[in-house]
């Protein structure tokens, strides 16, 4: 049974929380995140929701509060953005090599300075190598069902590690969209209660996180890496069966693809992006081009297997990035082109940087986009380089 209620990807990330019974929520606030901490706080006061709500005085503080509880047994959730994810990055590391499922939204805003609360990537990105799972939204149901999936996975005795839930600043945050919410009964059918994989316990006591000598330590990163790869294979499963389960949509695990069997040029983006791009692909398809869309939901583990699939089918890549490696090129696009590097015939990869401190990426820009890319393929020229879209000159 679904019940289908009108709410902000904020408040959608809080009733998540609440759905994925979660036992111990650290809370600081910061914009655009802030009303997810609030709302769950409005849960918790009126007795909706059973868990521990600590109130901390930094975004440190909040990830520590989540590791502690997590140590226990306790399944735990928080949210930031980001300078406070940036604050994070020492315990970002704890989490994940400690092995612990904390399950983090993330409210994608850019960094500063100069100052900025509007969207973009370059807060999740740059925390790509800390070993967290990470997947980008686009959509508030997407957002909800996201949350419930990681927590299914990430407490998976062959995963165990941390995850972040990345959604847009204001884009999705602030928007009011329908989404479907499943019966907490069938919930709880699907995501049982947390088993962990150790716990301090006094009456059981063990060392965790102390010194490790060069002869034990690299074998530890093997495991953390070998841990991802089987979040690379579980994601896709638990997708589908929760699609199947509670009738909502499979996003298409790791990448959602849109009429990429036949497409020349295929776009490739991360976010919100991606569902404006199948508005776009679907203009451009009236005027004849062979186009499709790749939104890649899954930024860690890396989608390799999937991006050479595409690769090896269209003559072209335009990789849409809402960030940039400076000094070199997008983040997306590198990890695109490494991946097809050695493919026996590869497609031509062209990288775009668009949507900074939240600057709209419109349906017409993308379609620009894929007629550039396009007159690449039949010029040969142009390929070199980033492109800047909708810069003031």
């Amino acid at each position: 049974m679904l019940k289908t209620i009108v709410e902000t990807g904020n408040h959608v990330a809080g009733l998540a929380a609440l759905a994925a019974r979660a036992q111990v929520v650290a809370a600081y606030p910061i914009t655009p995140q802030t009303q997810i901490v609030e709302k769950i706080a409005e849960l918790v006061n009126s007795g909706k929701m059973n868990a521990e709500y600590i109130c901390v005085e930094s975004e440190h503080s909040a990830m520590s509060a989540c590791i502690g509880a997590s140590t226990v047994g306790a399944r735990t959730f928080t949210a930031t953005s980001s300078h406070g994810l940036a604050y994070m990055h020492e315990m970002l590391q704890w989490a994940s090599g400690a092995r612990l499922p904390v399950v983090m939204a993330v409210v994608n805003r850019a960094m500063g300075p100069p100052w900025n609360i509007w969207t973009d990537h370059g807060d999740s990105l740059p925390q790509r190598d800390t070993g967290w799972i990470q997947v980008y939204c686009a959509s508030n149901q997407e957002i909800f069902d996201g949350i419930i999936q990681a927590y299914r996975v990430c407490e998976d005795q062959r995963v165990l590690m941390p995850a972040m839930i990345c959604l847009e600043g204001f884009i999705l945050s602030h928007t009011s969209m329908p989404i479907k919410i499943p019966d907490q009964k069938e919930i709880d059918d699907f995501l049982p209660p947390f088993k962990p994989g150790w716990t301090l316990n006094v009456e059981n006591p063990v060392t965790h996180g102390n010194m490790l000598s060069p002869e034990y330590y690299m074998e530890l990163r093997y495991f953390m890496h070998d841990a991802l790869q089987n979040a690379k294979q579980l994601i896709p499963k638990v997708a589908r069966e929760y699609s199947e389960k509670f009738g909502l949509p499979d996003y298409g695990g790791l990448i959602e693809e849109y009429m990429c069997d036949d497409a020349e040029v295929i776009l490739v983006s991360m976010g919100t992006i991606g569902s404006e791009a199948k508005l776009a692909v679907k203009k451009l398809r009236d005027g004849g081009y062979r186009v499709g869309s790749a939104r890649i939901r899954v930024f860690r583990p890396f989608p390799r297997e999937a991006v050479r699939e595409i690769g090896m089918r269209a003559k072209a890549l335009a990789v849409i990035d809402r960030d940039i490696s400076f000094g070199m090129e997008g983040i997306l696009f590198t990890e695109i082109r490494s991946t097809l590097f050695d493919l026996p015939k590869r497609p031509l990869t062209k990288n775009f940087i668009a949507g900074l401190g939240g600057r709209d990426v419109t349906q017409g820009d993308i379609e620009e986009i894929a007629k550039k890319t396009f007159r690449i393929v039949e010029t040969g020229t142009g390929v070199e380089g980033i492109e800047w879209v909708n810069m003031r000159r």
